[in-house]
């Protein structure tokens, strides 16, 4: 009780933890969908889209969030519409978003007056205690926006991502879709910048939708089960932060991974168990 008034006294705590739910809310209700299409590391890559939106805002005095939103944004299109009107793989569309906005940031940066600024490491790795009452205004109106999507149109995304030529045969506007699924998860990569990382955000996407699945086997409880791992690991991560002096987003990240380590051994021992049953029932 005293270590969670200690937290809470701080308003700065209370901001952070407010950040953390919102994108222990967000990220795993897209990082779904980017698991289904086999899409795993599109995070990454726009995460080193959103890097080049942030030096050019530094670089510019502007709100480094909006300018990493915009360039997030237009990573995201781009990128499908590479894949889907293209002659580009999936992949190499990836790796030239990837290499394109790491070179893109480094190149700006190295523009801004002074150099390299000290508060960089807090967009690449997360500095979740600096989140101002601006910012969490901000993340709070785009998680709204990525949870009213991903939630209201979720058996439309489901049925492209789940077989996008049989969701075209039954009339549904796919391009549209993928289009705003990957807006949509460019939005989540710019909500999680302060708390997780730029670097580090496409583990909260993916790594509680993994853990889900070993637990699951319908899609919406994977989105549920995924999400609530999301906000768990995320509210423990800053907690132990807090008291660890670690950065925010590590620290997150390696409670999703070891929650997904452990539950990888409990479903791996469950099935042992079963199949030893069936094996049982079968001989006798």
């Amino acid at each position: 009780m005293t270590a969670t008034v200690s937290i809470l006294h701080y308003a700065f705590m209370q901001r952070a933890l407010v950040a953390g739910v919102l994108i222990g809310l967000s990220a795993p209700s897209v990082g779904v969908y980017l698991v289904q299409r086999r899409l795993a590391l599109i995070g990454d890559g726009l995460g080193h889209v959103a890097l080049a939106g942030v030096a050019a805002g530094i670089l510019t005095s502007t709100s480094p969030v909006w300018t990493a939103l915009v360039a997030a944004v237009v990573g995201a299109a781009g990128i499908e519409l590479i894949r889907a009107k293209g002659h580009t793989s999936g992949d190499i569309a990836l790796a030239i978003l990837f290499y394109g906005g790491i070179a893109g940031g480094v190149v700006l940066i190295s523009q801004a007056p002074g150099g390299t600024p000290s508060n960089l490491n807090s967009y690449l790795f997360g500095a979740i205690t600096t989140t101002s009452r601006g910012d969490l205004a901000v993340f709070a109106a785009l998680s709204a926006v990525v949870l009213l999507v991903t939630h209201g149109l979720g058996r439309y995304l489901f049925a492209v991502s789940n077989d996008e030529e049989y969701a075209t045969a039954s009339g549904l506007p796919v391009l549209g879709l993928n289009l705003l699924l990957a807006v949509v998860t460019a939005v989540t990569v710019v909500v999680a910048m302060r708390v997780v990382g730029l670097l580090l955000i496409s583990a909260l996407m993916i790594v509680p939708i993994a853990t889900a699945q070993l637990l699951t086997r319908s899609f919406r409880a994977t989105v549920a089960l995924g999400t609530a791992i999301g906000v768990a690991v995320s509210v423990a991560g800053v907690t132990t932060s807090y008291y660890s002096d670690t950065p925010s987003g590590g620290t997150i990240v390696l409670f999703a991974i070891a929650v997904f380590l452990l539950v990888a051994v409990v479903a791996g021992i469950r099935d042992r168990f079963v199949a030893r049953r069936r094996g049982a029932g079968s001989s006798a």
